[in-house]
């Protein structure tokens, strides 16, 4: 078994299937040694867990459900990289995370949110997942999700 399908299993994840693009992209493009993801939403068996603003109180996302949703994004972005490189084993590095959250007004929380994503990474990669990231308050997302991240990871 490889060592990032090792990591996975010991941490309890399976890659999700790539999740279809919903316009006119790929799910990630290969430049040299690099690999863009597409933004990719917290989509579960082709469905959002959940739609709306991140914040607190009635009608809004929580900020901690958002943080599950940021990781869940972020395997799906490992899935769309992994189906134009073969294999995570060949990630030598997470390079960058750009994660987006559609924010109420109020909500500042930002970066905890996108941590759901970033923890992730480390936590499969080690030392090579430690990144560069923006974490960015939106007004809205396409499909109305809560969150979207996208990853760039350097590969050989």
């Amino acid at each position: 078994m490889a060592a990032i399908e090792s990591r996975l299993a010991e941490l309890g994840i399976e890659l999700p299937a790539v999740v279809p693009p919903v316009a006119a992209y790929t799910p990630a493009v290969v430049e040299g040694n690099l690999v863009y993801t597409s933004g990719q939403l917290p989509m579960v068996s082709g469905e959002l867990p959940a739609t709306g603003k991140v914040g607190e109180g009635d009608g809004l996302v929580p900020a901690a459900d958002a943080k599950d949703y940021a990781r869940t994004c972020a395997l799906n972005a490992l899935a769309a990289a992994q189906s134009v490189i073969g294999s995570l084993d060949r990630v030598t590095r997470v390079v960058k995370v750009v994660g987006f959250v559609a924010s109420d007004p109020a909500f500042t929380g930002q970066p905890g949110v996108i941590n759901g994503a970033s923890e992730v990474l480390g936590d499969i990669f080690g030392e090579a997942g430690v990144h560069a990231r923006s974490a960015v308050g939106v007004a809205v997302l396409p499909l109305d999700s809560p969150v979207e991240v996208e990853l760039v990871l350097a590969f050989e």
